[in-house]
C-alpha cells in the first residue's frame, strides 16, 4: 500500500476495513448521502464494493485493482465508488448480497456491484481480477462495457435495476394467515436430521465435501435432538464432527481457537482468518457436548479456545475484537505454519522429533511445502495436548515473534453478545469463575459504551467511539448473553435487562403483518429493501435467536403472553424453513427445546 498518496475520504472513518483503502488512488466514498448526491449530480452509476478487513480475497482484489492506477482512473472517470465494511453495515451486506445471489446464483466477499444513482443493483459478482483470465471477466473490461452501456443504452440498465429492487421486495416469506394456526410438531425436525444425515461425511465428519464450515448451530441442533431422544444417529454425527475439527488444522494446536473454514474435506488446511463469532459459537457447542457426554476432550478444546480469545481478542476495556487476518507478509497462513527443521531448532531434537511426528510436521510438508500442525494421523490425539504442553508453549512464544497478524479491533455488539453467552455458559458448566468475570465485564462494557440512554443499542465501538443503530442481531445476541449470565449468576438485573431489550425488539423490529422480525429497526435508514432473515448461515439468524430468547423468557417469567409470542415466532420460522430445514438448524434447535419442555 502506498502511504505517500494523498488519502481519500475513507481516512476519516473508524472501520479498519475502510482505513485499509484510505490510500488507494480510487476516489472512494463511504456509504453516505454525499455519494448518492454526487452520482445524481454527475449522472454516473455507482460502483459498490463490500468486504471486511480480514478477508483474503478482498486483499487480493485491492492489490490487483484498487491499488492500480488504470483501474482507479476508470472508476474515478465514470463511476462514484463506495466502499462498505460488511461488519459495520450488515444491513447493506444482507440487501446487496441477496441481490448478488439472485443475479448470479452465488455470493461471497468482496462483493462487487453496480448500482443506479437510486441504489438499484443491475450487475453483481464477487472477486474479479484486473484483466480477464480463465473465463473470468476482468474488472477493467466490466467497467469499460458498463460505461459504454450507461452512455448508450442507459434505460436498459435502469430498468434492470428497478426490476431487481422489485424482485427483492417480493421476498417477504409466508403470509401470516398461512401459518398462524399450524400445530408445532417434530415433522420438520425429523426432515432436518435426515437431510444432515444424507450429506454427513462419515469418514471426516462435517457435512458435504469442501469447503467445509464448522456451522456450530447444526451441531447444537443434533445434540438437542439426541437429548430429546429424536435420533439414534444425531450424537454420532455431532461428536465425530467435533472430534475431527479438533484434530484438523482448522483448530490452532499451538495457540488455540478455530479458523473460519477448511478448504478441504479433512479439516486440514483452513482459510486461516479467525472470527470472533466462530470461536464464540464453537466454544458454546463444545461446552454443550461436554455437558451431555462429560468427555474431557471437549472441555480442553473450550479452554484452549477461550484462552486464545482472552489472550488475543479481548480489549483492555472488556470488549472483544472482531477478527484476525489470514495473511502476513502477503502470504495466507504464513504465521501459522512450520518446517520440521524450524521446530527442531526451537525445541531440540529430543523434544522436537516426537512433537513433529505427533503433529504431522514433516520435511515434505502438508501445506505449500510447510506444515500445518494437526492430529489427523495421530491415533493418540486425546493425549497429545497434555503430553506436548511445554513444546506447544515454546512454539507459541516463538510464533509471536513473527510478523504479527492484522487484527480488526472494532467491537461489535452482536458478536460480543455471542461471546458473553459462551463464557457465561462455560462458567456454569465448568464452575470456572474466570470465565464469569470476563463475561460480566464485557456485559458492563456494552451497557456503558454501546447502550444509549433510551435503551437502544449501537452497532460497534472503536477508538472511544460508538456508532450505528442496532440491528436485530445486536439485540438478539445480547439478550442471549444476558440470559446465560442470569442462568449462571441468578442476578435478577441480567434478567431485567434481557426483558428491556426484548421489549425494544418487539417495538422496533416486529412485522405485525407478515410475522417475524425485520433485520433493521423501524427508525433505521430506509434502503431499497427491508430484509427479514430466517436462514441460519454462518451464524444463526436474528429471528431464530429471538425465538430462543422468547421461549426462555416465557419460561423464566411464567408468562403466557411471552409464550404465545414464542410459539408464533416458531410457527413463522417453521413456515419459512420448510423448503430446506437443514438450512435452519437453530430454528430446529429451538423447536426441539420447545417440544421437550412443552
Amino acid at each position: 500500500m502506498t502511504k505517500n498518496r494523498v488519502p481519500n475520504r475513507l481516512i476519516q472513518e473508524k472501520s479498519p476495513y475502510l482505513l485499509q483503502h484510505a490510500h488507494n488512488p480510487v476516489d472512494w466514498f463511504p456509504w453516505d448521502q454525499e455519494a448518492f448526491d454526487k452520482a445524481k449530480d454527475q449522472d454516473k452509476p455507482i460502483f459498490l464494493s463490500i468486504g471486511y478487513s480480514t478477508c483474503h480475497w478482498c486483499h487480493v482484489m485491492e492489490r490487483e485493482s484498487f491499488e492500480d492506477e488504470d483501474v482507479a482512473a476508470a472508476l474515478n472517470k465514470n463511476f462514484i465508488s463506495i466502499k462498505v465494511d460488511k461488519e459495520e453495515r450488515p444491513d447493506l451486506d444482507l440487501v446487496y448480497m441477496t441481490a448478488c445471489q439472485l443475479l448470479t446464483g452465488q455470493g461471497g466477499w468482496p462483493t462487487t456491484l453496480l448500482l443506479t444513482p437510486d441504489g438499484d443493483p443491475f450487475f453483481a459478482g464477487t472477486y474479479f481480477p484486473k484483466e480477464s483470465r480463465g473465463g473470468m471477466p476482468g474488472l477493467l473490461s466490466i467497467l469499460d462495457s458498463t460505461a459504454k452501456a450507461w452512455n448508450g443504452n442507459r434505460e436498459e440498465l435502469l430498468e434492470a435495476g428497478r426490476d431487481m429492487t422489485a424482485r427483492l421486495n417480493t421476498l417477504k416469506g409466508e403470509e401470516i394467515g398461512a401459518w398462524m394456526d399450524e400445530p408445532l410438531n417434530d415433522q420438520l425436525i425429523m426432515q432436518g436430521i435426515s437431510q444432515l444425515q444424507s450429506t454427513f461425511d462419515e469418514r471426516n465428519g462435517g457435512f458435504g465435501r469442501s469447503p467445509k464450515f464448522p456451522t456450530p448451530h447444526n451441531l447444537l441442533f443434533l445434540l438437542a435432538a439426541h437429548e430429546g431422544k429424536l435420533s439414534d444417529s444425531a450424537l454420532e454425527m455431532a461428536e465425530h464432527t467435533l472430534v475431527q475439527m479438533y484434530r484438523g488444522g482448522i483448530f490452532d494446536h499451538i495457540g488455540g481457537g478455530f479458523s473460519r473454514y477448511s478448504t478441504d474435506p479433512y479439516w486440514l488446511a483452513p482459510h486461516f482468518e479467525k472470527m470472533l463469532y466462530d470461536n464464540a459459537l464453537l466454544s458454546f457447542v463444545y461446552t454443550e457436548a461436554y455437558r451431555l457426554t462429560e468427555d474431557s476432550l471437549y472441555k480442553e478444546v473450550v479452554e484452549a479456545t477461550l484462552d486464545y480469545v482472552l489472550r488475543e481478542m479481548t480489549s483492555a476495556e472488556g470488549g472483544f475484537y472482531s477478527a484476525q487476518d489470514a495473511d502476513s507478509e502477503g502470504e495466507e497462513g504464513k504465521y501459522y505454519v512450520f518446517t520440521d527443521q524450524e521446530v527442531l531448532e526451537q525445541l531440540g531434537d529430543e523434544k522436537g522429533k516426537p512433537f513433529n511426528e505427533s503433529y504431522d510436521i514433516t520435511i515434505r510438508g502438508n501445506f505449500e511445502g510447510k506444515s500445518i500442525p494437526n492430529l489427523l494421523r495421530n491415533q493418540r490425539y486425546r493425549d497429545a495436548a497434555n503430553e506436548f504442553s511445554d513444546q506447544r508453549s515454546s512454539l507459541l512464544d516463538y510464533r509471536t515473534k513473527r510478523m504479527g497478524l492484522h487484527k480488526d479491533d472494532k467491537v461489535l455488539t452482536a458478536w460480543n453478545g455471542m461471546m458473553i453467552a459462551a463464557l457465561a455458559y462455560a462458567a456454569g458448566v465448568f464452575h470456572e469463575q474466570k470465565y464469569l468475570y470476563i463475561a460480566e465485564t464485557a456485559a458492563d462494557f456494552i451497557e456503558k459504551e454501546l447502550m444509549k440512554k433510551d435503551g437502544r443499542l449501537r452497532v460497534r465501538y472503536r477508538n472511544k467511539e460508538a456508532a450505528g443503530s442496532g440491528y436485530l442481531d445486536d439485540y438478539a445476541y445480547y439478550i442471549w448473553g444476558l440470559l446465560e449470565l442470569y442462568e449462571t449468576t441468578r442476578k435478577v438485573s441480567y434478567l431485567q435487562k434481557a426483558l428491556d431489550c426484548n421489549n425494544r425488539v418487539m417495538t422496533d423490529f416486529a412485522d405485525e403483518e407478515g410475522g417475524g422480525f425485520f433485520f433493521t429497526a423501524s427508525n433505521s435508514e430506509k434502503l431499497i429493501w427491508r430484509p427479514k432473515e430466517t436462514y441460519d448461515g454462518a451464524i444463526p439468524s436474528g429471528n431464530s435467536i429471538t425465538a430462543w430468547n422468547l421461549l426462555r423468557l416465557a419460561h423464566k417469567m411464567d408468562s403466557s403472553e411471552l409464550m404465545e409470542k414464542a410459539e408464533n415466532q416458531l410457527r413463522f420460522l417453521v413456515s419459512n424453513a420448510g423448503g430446506y430445514p437443514a438450512g435452519h438448524c437453530l430454528t430446529l434447535f429451538v423447536l426441539t427445546r420447545y417440544l421437550q419442555y412443552k
